[in-house]
This record gives C-alpha cells, structure tokens and sequence, in this order.
C-alpha cells in the first residue's frame, strides 16, 4: 500500500490540518492568516507545504495526522456489501483485510463486483465522487439476451430511471457504449446513481447478468483476482492528481 509521503513529499498546510481532523480548510486559511500557525516553530505562511514529521502547533497545540495518506484498489467479489457496518456478515471490512479508517469511493452493489477504490482522505473520495467533476468509470456488464443497436443507442443516448436518492425520476447523462460480444458490453459512465446500470437495463427488457466494473478515472483492475488488494503506485496516483486539477 502507498501512502504517506511515499505519493508526495508535502501537502499544503490547510489541508494538513484539515485531514488531522483540526478544522476545515477555510479555518485553516484564518488561523494562517491570524499568525497563530506555527511550523517548525515559524511563523507560517499561507499556501505553506508540510511534511508529517514537521512540527504543526495552532495555539500552542501540536496537531498530528493520525495516519499517513493510502489510497488502494480492491477487487470486491460478488456477494460481499459495501459497508462498514459490524451487524453486516457481508461487509468487506468484515472480510477481507482492509484499515478501518479506509472509504470507499463509490460504491459497487452487492451483486457486482470489480474495482474498488478506498483512501482515508476525505478531499480526494469527494473530488472523485462528484458528478460534477464528470470522472469516468468503466463497466463491463452481460445481460440475459443478445443485445441489439437500438438498445445499445438507447443506452449511450441517456435513459429515464427511477433515482431512489431522491424519489424521482430522472435522465441519466449520454455515455460510451460498445459492444463486446453477442450477449456483453462495454459502458462508461460519468455519474453513479444506485444500480444504474441495472435500471438503464430494465428499461429496455434486459437483465443484467454480470457486473465488473474495471476502470475508475485512470486505476484500472488490471490483473486483478477477486478479493485481491494492492496499492496504487506514485505514477498512477501522479496521474489521477493531474486529471483532478484539471477539473
């Protein structure tokens, strides 16, 4: 597993102290701004970079992150939860070994499987996260029957389904189709409504047999055997963070 500074030498300040769980960010910036962050014993400055072994005070308090940064990628099997909860038997957190402290940055349903990326870093599951930020994940998905090109234009052109988040019906956004073989094809979204492809699919009288999803943003599964986990590698990373920068 990376994390730590094996992915990057320093973090800026604000962030520091807001993944420490000290504050937000925007506090961060003000007690900057007012003097009372000290590194090393100086004054800081605002954009400062840090290390985890620098010393950080605020008001004469040392704040410390209480775990270096990870960020892995797992392959959920089918029938295992996301979630957290210790009643859940079926939670990956209950099988297989991942930190407690990890999130996972989407979610896949328990009939799916595929890949699955976690981070204890809150900024960055939220820059991944958000719909607006249009990040593609990458799904192949077998259905019970051959698929067709009217279903297969209906599907990128965006589909009408019922988003039980917020009770209504809504379109979901164009995206890539491709198909691979009779009954199987290739998906790319840029949002993550709850079973989405499953309800795109039942509007047009399929039934999804087979979910894996393969890509998020440029992690791929690779290789990857079921319930298998590994780190992200600094060139993987180092290129996420380019693609998050440019949003």
């Amino acid at each position: 597993m990376i994390q730590g500074n094996d992915i990057s030498d320093s973090v800026r300040l604000n962030k520091f102290l807001s993944s420490a769980g000290f504050c937000s960010r925007r506090k961060a910036d003000e007690w900057i701004a007012a003097g009372k962050v000290l590194v090393n014993g100086i004054v800081a400055d605002m954009g400062m970079r840090v290390k985890d072994e620098d010393e950080v005070m605020v008001n004469g308090k040392v704040i410390r992150r209480e775990s270096p940064f990870k960020l892995v990628a797992f392959y959920k099997p089918v029938g295992y939860a996301c979630t957290a909860h210790r009643g859940d038997q079926s939670g990956i957190f209950m099988n297989f070994e991942l930190d407690s402290d990890l999130k996972y940055v989407g979610r896949l349903d328990k009939d799916s499987e595929g890949l699955l990326l976690l981070t204890n870093d809150g900024d960055l599951c939220n820059a991944i996260s958000k719909a607006r930020n249009q990040h593609e994940k990458e799904y192949v998905v077998t259905v019970n029957k051959p698929i067709t090109d009217d279903f297969l234009e209906g599907m990128a052109q965006g589909v009408r389904i019922y988003n039980a988040d917020k009770d209504n019906y809504v379109v979901t956004n164009p995206c890539k189709v491709y198909p691979q073989n009779e009954n199987t094809f290739t998906i790319i979204l840029t949002q993550g409504l709850n079973r989405q492809i499953r309800r795109m699919c039942e509007h047009f009288g399929y039934r999804v047999k087979r979910l894996r999803r393969i890509r998020v943003m440029n992690i791929t599964i690779s290789d990857m055997s079921p319930g298998e986990i590994r780190g992200v590698t600094e060139a993987e990373y180092a290129q996420m963070r380019e693609m998050l920068s440019r949003k």
